[in-house]
């Protein structure tokens, strides 16, 4: 074990893929700061960046078993690091234009006479919609929405990490839009 830090990533990985986990970490401690500070100096936002780099050492957890000891780690992580920045920055662009066309839709209509009914009949619907979420999305989902609680409070109270909050209201967000895309569409 006194060895691992002085071997060479493609030893190191062949170390981890023959079930030596202080392997792992040993790759984690030499890559996550170059490649934080790649991902945040493009995203110019730290958490994120920290994110990013958490999925890319996910990535490479479930993938280090099928890659090459020819494989150079680092070109892997690089790779897998550019490609999480690139899908993030697609996805804020897509929820950007997304947020900015539903505003202009909304300044430039008014508002239907039967707005109050719609509004309270849509609220209901959202309800009924939760209650069919999995317990854990639900209080999850609940307690960021109706609570107003931040992923980090969430995650502590729950006792759970930020990613595992992160995900389950992206899941719920997904599943609640899927239903309601149809009510949308007709307003």
């Amino acid at each position: 074990m006194n060895q691992l830090p002085t071997l060479s990533d493609e030893q190191l990985l062949l170390c981890f893929q023959s079930g030596d986990k202080h392997a792992y970490e040993l790759i984690y401690e030499r890559y996550w700061a170059i490649l934080f500070r790649h991902a945040q100096k493009i995203l110019q936002d730290e958490e994120e960046a920290k994110d990013v780099v958490q999925e890319v050492f996910t990535i490479f957890w479930i993938k280090a078993e099928s890659l090459l000891p020819t494989q150079p780690i680092a070109a892997f992580l690089y790779t897998a690091t550019r490609n999480k920045v690139l899908d993030h920055l697609k996805h804020c662009k897509v929820k950007t234009k997304y947020l900015v066309a539903l505003r202009l839709m909304m300044e430039q209509q008014s508002p239907p006479a039967d707005e109050h009914i719609i509004e309270k009949e849509l609220a209901r619907q959202i309800e009924q919609e939760i209650e069919f979420l999995s317990p854990r999305m639900k209080e999850i989902f609940k307690l960021s929405r109706e609570q107003h609680k931040s992923y980090k409070e969430i995650s502590k109270q729950l006792e759970i990490s930020d990613k595992t909050v992160k995900k389950q209201i992206s899941n719920a967000l997904h599943l609640l839009k899927g239903k309601f895309q149809l009510f949308f569409s007709l307003f």
